[in-house]
């Protein structure tokens, strides 16, 4: 989400969500801690309360429920030992752990506390067995848990401490690792620092033990970005380690594979540009997916959502715009195999095909709204969700509603 410029505004409507529009009215069946849940399937439009096409209701853990005020960023881990599959979720005055493994019996395990005030803007990222956790709040730096604790939880709720505290920087709105280099790039810093508010680069090899390795400044701030070891169609730069920056107006491309001297390879803008916030590659690296946050409200599009061909990296360029079926704002998007998985603020969850993505052709192929009092252009809803789970469930975290768990109908 994008900051100081719009503080005041996500703030008026996350408070005018009252009313019609307050979905804390619309409550969960079962005990949303830890209790049996049934599965509701989407029928006729409906999944219990919530509108939906294809996917349906696995189970809810309420903000309240988190002892929290707002939620944010979602991410997930599966345990290769015991198979179990967690959901880790950010939220205003910390990280929430969930056990998701027995869809009838969703366990809050506990909360890491911030390491600052809390704050609205939190991010978290895992990498070998260890989340990584930013967050927009003065001298928060970066808290890394083991995971593995997570199996060892005897009371629930739990509260956790850090295993490591990393303070080279204080205030962060993101956190991008690469898993093939084991290097976290944390973006969204203050923008009078080292790096202008670009990316800090972190060896993180060690998860416990992690060491700052450099930076780039060059394109200023970064609200959100993607590194990849390339393997797109690019020849020129085949094994690279790749930057991807959404940095508000523009989109970057650096070469960040020699720490101590990365290099800007091109950039990227577009018309009736608002704020440039999150982008993602698609699985053969050709295509990159962004999400403009402010366009809707700013030119009142429909959800739009922007493809570049990046076959050249050097000289990108704009491929394809989709327009949503609403009016909300789009949040983060992920691919998985040739699905775009968008987290669409009020209009919840929205699964794109991009099978065809070449011949500019992307449709809607499902949705799961928790947020149904609206689909408005506002800051309320959705925040992100996590698709990755071999399980085949979908994690979601909504502003007001909390955790959603859904997956695919049958």
């Amino acid at each position: 989400m994008k900051i100081p410029a719009v503080f005041a505004l996500f703030l008026t409507l996350l408070c005018a969500c009252s009313g019609d529009d307050n979905p804390s009215e619309i409550l969960t069946p079962g005990n949303p801690i830890s209790g049996q849940l049934m599965v509701t399937p989407c029928e006729n439009g409906m999944a219990g309360i919530y509108p939906c096409n294809g996917l349906d209701f696995v189970g809810n853990i309420s903000v309240a429920d988190f002892s929290a005020q707002s939620g944010n960023d979602i991410w997930g881990w599966t345990d290769l030992t015991t198979q179990k599959e967690y959901a880790i979720m950010g939220l205003d005055n910390g990280t929430a752990f969930v056990d998701i493994s027995d869809e009838e019996n969703l366990i809050y395990l506990g909360k890491l506390p911030t390491a600052g005030d809390p704050i609205s803007w939190r991010d978290v990222k895992v990498y070998n067995d260890h989340v990584f956790v930013v967050a927009e709040s003065a001298n928060h730096g970066m808290q890394v848990f083991d995971l593995n604790r997570l199996r060892d939880v005897k009371e629930t709720p739990a509260t956790f401490d850090a295993d490591a505290h990393y303070t080279g920087f204080g205030s962060a709105h993101n956190i991008v690792i690469n898993e093939d280099s084991g290097y976290a790039y944390v973006v969204g810093t203050a923008r009078n620092d080292q790096y202008r508010g670009g990316a800090h680069f972190i060896n993180i090899q060690d998860p416990k033990n992690p060491k700052a390795a450099g930076g780039y400044a060059e394109n200023g701030y970064s609200h959100d970005a993607q590194v990849v070891t390339y393997s797109g169609p690019d020849e020129d730069y085949f094994g690279k380690e790749i930057y991807i920056g959404a940095n508000e107006n523009v989109i970057v491309i650096a070469d960040v594979t020699e720490k101590d001297n990365p290099t800007f390879i091109a950039s990227v803008d577009y018309s009736n540009i608002a704020y440039t916030h999150q982008g993602w590659f698609t699985e053969d690296q050709q295509y990159f997916i962004l999400g403009d946050e402010l366009d809707e409200i700013d030119f009142g599009f429909e959800s739009r959502t922007l493809v570049f061909d990046f076959s050249d990296l050097d000289n990108p360029i704009e491929h394809h715009t989709y327009l949503g079926e609403t009016s909300a704002i789009d949040h983060n998007g992920y691919v998985k195999e040739n699905e775009y998985f968008l987290a669409n603020y009020t209009a919840g969850v929205r699964i794109l095909d991009i099978s065809n993505i070449a011949n500019k052709d992307i449709s809607e192929i499902g949705f799961f709204d928790t947020y149904p009092s609206s689909d408005r252009a506002q800051f309320a809803g959705v925040w992100s969700v996590y698709p990755y789970f071999e399980s085949g469930k979908i994690v979601v975290s909504d502003i007001n509603g909390g955790l959603f768990i859904i997956r695919k109908s049958e």
